[in-house]
């Protein structure tokens, strides 16, 4: 088997600069007693200015102005490695959190499906990219060695052949030996190597059992028990914003990150969502709730973002916005769109499901309807207009017009030409609109075809009920 692992050494800090509109700008993340804050993450802009994880918030403030600090919070950390994780499960069954701030992934058995490993490394990179966290990525043929490589280089792939000459120049202090390394450090042992080289009699003495299990674990020769990540059934995120918000305008850009989350959460689990709230909450004010309906199940972010979009700024924001967050729990199965295997539609045209929830998130509920045949003879009756999305079951007598006008009007002119007919339609006695017409179906002298019908057993004019396309 082959593991690869994506380690994480700025997810804290990341998480946070998701949802900044400027992360560029310096940041700092800090943490420790309020009688004496440190700075435990810096962001590269910070960095410039002199400023490094451990130093004293007092220290920071006296090197440099201008910078903006943030709580380092330990819940948010693990929800982004979360996250991260219902991202990686999309190509891979076999998903570890094991490990702080890094990834385990079994990719062997993915490789038939995303192409050889450096096809989808690049494609690795260019999602963690998207989603705003830096990485380093190792592949060997075993988690522990992979956890380890990833911590000395970026990109090194390790092949079964060359794993033992690659741990050989490790240096132990990223070998994952914990306590160890410092003693390491007194006896002079620098690397993997000359750990090896010691008599393991001698290792077990002077050291935790630990130490051992660790060497053989990094070699392959103990085998190492990962524990599995299962997707969960609900997707929650919230963003603190920092400041109050009063226009919906302004929420946008952390409304984008929420719906990228969500469909990169979906597609982790192959799943689809088509209720999901956006939750406003404010100081002196109950949170308010803004339900998102779909007609049909989707996960695409694109469209997630627009319909969320147009219902958010259709909504009233009672109060300034303190936090903005996102709750889907129905999760349904996704089932693709059917598609012909050679798509002659033009790629900047819409799919008709898309157009319909873009249509009713902009325009309203009610402004974007269907129709629905209904059992009825009758043509007034026989189509009703429906908002759910499904089709009702067709008349048995298909030979009706797609154009039926509102109500019937005269025959424009002379009589007109009979193609075929008539079509017997007397119904209607139980409600009071009792009708005893025979239909026709007619061309004008224009060439056109029509549905025209006149009373039974009269010789009336024929009054137009619809035009045939």
């Amino acid at each position: 088997m082959r593991w690869a692992c994506i380690l994480l050494p700025h997810m804290a800090m990341d998480g946070v600069l998701r949802g900044c509109a400027e992360p560029t700008a310096p940041r700092v993340l800090i943490s420790g007693p309020s009688q004496r804050r440190v700075l435990h993450a810096v962001n590269p802009a910070a960095a410039a200015l002199g400023l490094k994880a451990g130093q004293s918030l007092v220290t920071a403030q006296a090197l440099a102005t201008g910078f903006e600090t943030h709580p380092f919070e330990a819940d948010a950390q693990a929800h982004w490695h979360q996250l991260l994780a219902a991202w990686a499960y999309r190509f891979s069954s076999q998903v570890s959190l094991q490990y702080a701030q890094a990834l385990i992934i079994e990719i062997e058995h993915s490789l038939a499906l995303f192409g050889p490993w450096p096809r989808f490394e690049a494609r690795l990179r260019q999602e963690l990219q998207s989603l705003g966290f830096r990485h380093r990525i190792a592949l060997a043929p075993n988690p522990v060695a992979a956890r380890a490589l990833a911590n000395a280089r970026d990109g090194w792939t390790v092949d079964e052949a060359g794993l033992a000459a690659a741990l050989a120049q490790l240096p132990v202090a990223r070998a994952g030996f914990g306590a160890a390394t410092t003693a390491f450090a007194g006896m002079g042992i620098r690397t993997v190597k000359q750990l090896q080289a010691l008599p393991r009699d001698s290792i077990n003495r002077r050291f935790a059992p630990a130490v051992l299990q660790q060497l053989d674990a990094l070699l392959g020769v103990r085998p190492f028990v990962l524990q599995p990540y299962q997707p969960p059934d609900v997707f929650e995120l919230r963003i603190e914003l920092g400041y109050e918000v009063e226009t919906s305008q302004a929420l946008l850009f952390p409304l984008r990150r929420l719906t990228s989350d969500l469909a990169a959460f979906l597609a982790g689990r192959d799943g689809s969502v088509q209720r999901f709230a956006l939750l406003l909450e404010h100081e002196d004010h109950p949170q308010t709730n803004i339900e998102i309906g779909l007609l049909a199940a989707e996960r695409d972010a694109a469209l997630l973002f627009e319909i969320a979009r147009s219902r958010l700024e259709q909504a009233k924001i009672p109060a300034p916005v303190r936090q903005f967050g996102l709750r889907a729990d129905q999760l349904p199965a996704f089932v693709p769109e059917y598609r012909e295997l050679f798509d002659t539609r033009p790629q900047q045209n819409v799919p008709w499901e898309q157009l319909r929830e873009r249509l009713r998130a902009r325009l309203g509920e009610q402004a974007v309807q269907g129709l629905r045949s209904h059992a009825d003879h009758r043509p007034e009756y026989a189509w009703r207009p429906e908002t759910s999305g499904g089709g009702g079951a067709e008349l048995a007598n298909a030979a009706r017009p797609g154009w039926l006008l509102r109500r019937p009007q005269p025959w424009p002119g002379a009589s007109p030409a009979l193609l075929s007919g008539p079509e017997r339609i007397e119904s209607g006695w139980w409600d009071g609109d009792d009708v005893r017409r025979d239909y026709y179906r007619v061309a004008s002298r224009f060439g056109q075809h029509g549905w025209a019908w006149r009373e039974v057993g009269g010789d009336g004019s024929f009054m137009l009920q619809g035009w045939f396309a």
